[in-house]
């Protein structure tokens, strides 16, 4: 199972304060530890709000908001993409990260769904179709 573990944004990530030596080292080590164990997939910090943007649809039309957002414990400050058995074994690993934030935060862990969930709505040329996309996009990773 993959799970998106998303760490919510705070006022200093929202104020583009980047983290202190002591944290990049702790995390820097507890991501090692992930990866070593084959459970890290993939994970990044993200830019403030302020650089970013959001698209509203509405039938054919769409509508580009321009950041910052508000309700900042709604926002995510970066992610990682887990590889677990199950959402216990990601809520154990979870436990031992260092607080990504100097206060007090929340990060939420979500499972991926997989091709298998969509059932017989997934045809297999649609099936064929992701896994082609799949692919292409390890391909573009690594360029």
């Amino acid at each position: 199972m993959r799970f998106m573990v998303i760490v919510k944004a705070s006022k200093d990530s929202e104020a583009s304060v980047m983290p202190d030596q002591a944290l990049l080292e702790a995390m820097g080590k507890y991501n090692e530890e992930l990866v070593k164990a084959g459970v890290m997939l993939a994970g990044e910090g993200l830019h403030p709000t302020s650089k970013g943007k959001r698209v509203r649809f509405s039938g054919k039309q769409r509508t580009v908001i321009d950041g910052p957002f508000a309700e900042t414990k709604e926002l995510a400050a970066g992610f990682w993409i887990w590889q677990c058995r199950s959402m216990d074994e990601a809520v154990e690993w979870l436990k031992k990260c260092p607080n990504p934030h100097p206060d007090e935060c929340e990060v939420e862990i979500r499972q991926i769904f997989e091709s298998e969930d969509f059932g017989e709505a997934l045809t297999p040329e649609l099936r064929a179709q992701e896994d082609r996309m799949r692919e292409e996009a390890r391909r573009n990773e690594k360029k």
